[in-house]
């Protein structure tokens, strides 16, 4: 039985309210000077930036895109590699994220060492085990240079549960490849918020609004 009257309507609305502003949040971790930056700015820019700094504390991009007809925008987080930058926002850095991207340089194997630290710090700041997690090798373009084979990469992915992408930010034949990165991660996440809809609406005579954020035991309501 589906609810009816003002139980519907104040479901539709919820829905509704929610569906307009359908945001989702991904952050890009990893060492220092592995691309972060210039992974963002390919996706959101559709270009590889001139010049680049080192990211001091976090930068934030966004860029909207259509999956099946549903426009959506993407929030892309890049924050700091160094300890001495990030000690202020990694806190808020990590508050309702819906995706973590994790990057490694394919030619410092110091690097993909590194991944363990980072891994370790999700956790430390209470990312859900459900939130969609994928592993980058960015900078595959200098095949003379690679230290980090793919069939190691492959492994640490398949252990964590992660997706692996081997890419290049800089090269322009490998634009669509980071494209791939981050709609990948949209696409799941809408899966998994539509499963949530038809839940809702399964529902008899009960009406629960849409609340994507963390409660008090840094649990996410939110399946993605």
């Amino acid at each position: 039985m589906q609810p009816s009257g003002p139980a519907a309507a104040e479901l539709d609305a919820s829905l509704e309210q929610y569906l307009r502003v359908r945001i989702f949040k991904i952050i890009v971790i990893g060492d220092s000077n592995v691309g972060k930056t210039c992974l963002t700015f390919r996706f959101c820019g559709g270009a590889f930036p001139a010049s680049t700094e080192a990211t001091i504390g976090v930068d934030f991009r966004e860029k909207t895109v259509e999956i099946e007809g549903e426009k959506i925008k993407v929030q892309v987080w890049d924050t700091a590699g160094q300890e001495r930058f990030r000690k202020s926002m990694v806190e808020h850095y990590y508050r309702n994220v819906h995706a973590v991207i994790f990057v490694y340089d394919v030619t410092k194997m110091a690097s993909f060492t590194n991944l363990k630290m980072w891994i370790e710090e999700c956790n430390v700041h209470a990312v859900p085990p459900f939130v969609p997690k994928v592993l980058v090798g960015n900078k595959c373009d200098l095949r003379e240079q690679i230290q980090v084979p793919s069939s190691v990469a492959l492994k640490f992915a398949d252990a964590h549960n992660m997706l692996l992408f081997e890419t290049s930010a800089k090269d322009p034949k490998e634009s669509q490849n980071v494209e791939s990165i981050f709609m990948c991660l949209a696409c799941r996440l809408k899966a998994q918020k539509s499963l949530l809809y038809r839940d809702m609406e399964r529902q008899q005579g009960k009406v629960q609004k849409l609340e994507f954020t963390q409660d008090a035991n840094n649990k996410n309501s939110c399946p993605c």
